[in-house]
């Protein structure tokens, strides 16, 4: 009787996607927010904060998504195709924000590629969130296969959905700036921060009421008792991290409001696989029919649990040395 992998891999899927949303998530805030900063000083300052870790970042959407592939390549063949378009804009958009963070320290152009890196990180978050609205709304399927239009993500749910992202990473970029700044920027990215909670607040309850009613699936799993018992912490202890945020922005602290974004977007993307679980490709395909054979998901474990901990390990320890505070000056050029 051969092991049953599903598990674990699904694991290791959302902690790729996890982690890839929090740490490239706060770099493009950052960007998204670089566009208003109070002058070019303060522009140079939020760059600088995330020069040294914001490329290692992206490495987590390359491993999200040669997990998929290789361990529920079935599921990979139904989403990609749904999502074409949103992907390559998404790609673009990254490609353009990396080009545009070299250049501006070396053209004599630099209004134009900070506008350009404000505009790529604005275009790959949109994208990002069209794909997560897409994949949320439900694809539809025929045997094996995606059976929806080429505009399956052109939808005001997932049009939605990506204008929530882009508020979302405004604030997680918004908190970051609050740990790793002092002074005027500090100030102003505290003050960005509060306005950005609400926003974010109000996209969190626009997605709980709409959600129920895309599927049956998510009513009965939220709504039906005794359900609504179990899961009822979920939206509590959102509620609780959001007034925690609120308060340690207004108490002027340094650490706790970066924690506690984080921490709403951990209880969003829980609400997210509690709603869609066991489904991979909602709400028609299961991990387990989407899985690839079991000596195959064996044989890519063994580099993958040799891999992630360096992964791990590697990300870690360029934030632990890049820590503290960014001074004016000492950042990368």
């Amino acid at each position: 009787m051969s092991l049953d992998l599903v598990p674990l891999w699904a694991a290791i899927l959302a902690l790729a996607v996890f982690m890839y949303v929090l740490l490239d998530g706060f770099d493009l805030g950052v960007g998204i927010l670089s566009a208003f900063a109070p002058d070019e000083a303060s522009r140079d300052l939020m760059m600088d904060s995330v020069a040294p870790i914001w490329d290692g970042n992206e490495t987590w959407l390359v491993f999200g998504g040669v997990a998929l592939y290789s361990a529920f390549p079935l599921a990979f063949a139904i989403i990609i195709p749904a999502v074409y378009f949103p992907i390559l804009i998404m790609l673009i958009g990254l490609v353009f924000r990396g080009v545009a963070f070299e250049f501006r320290h070396m053209s004599g152009r630099r209004e134009l590629w900070n506008r350009s890196f404000h505009f790529g990180s604005v275009v790959a978050t949109f994208a990002q969130g069209l794909v997560l609205g897409t994949y949320v709304q439900g694809l539809p399927v025929v045997g094996r296969q995606f059976s929806g239009g080429s505009l399956e993500w052109a939808t005001p749910f997932a049009m939605m959905t990506a204008a929530g992202l882009v508020v979302g990473y405004g604030l997680i970029g918004a908190c970051w700036l609050v740990m790793k700044t002092e002074g005027e920027l500090q100030a102003w990215a505290r003050e960005k921060a509060i306005l950005l909670a609400f926003g974010v607040a109000a996209f969190i309850a626009m997605v709980s009421v709409w959600t129920p009613f895309l599927e049956p699936q998510i009513y009965r799993r939220w709504f039906a008792w005794p359900d609504l018992l179990l899961l009822s912490p979920v939206p509590v202890i959102t509620l609780g991290l959001f007034v925690w945020l609120l308060r340690s922005l207004r108490s002027k602290r340094d650490v706790s409001p970066f924690i506690a974004a984080l921490g709403l977007f951990l209880m969003c993307y829980l609400g997210l696989g509690i709603s869609i679980w066991p489904m991979v490709v909602p709400y028609t395909v299961t991990l387990w029919a989407a899985q690839s054979s079991s000596k195959s998901q064996g044989f890519l474990l063994i580099g993958t649990l040799f891999l992630l901990p360096i992964i791990l390990m590697y990300t870690g320890w360029s934030y632990w040395v890049f820590r503290g505070k960014v001074a004016p000056g000492t950042g990368y050029r």
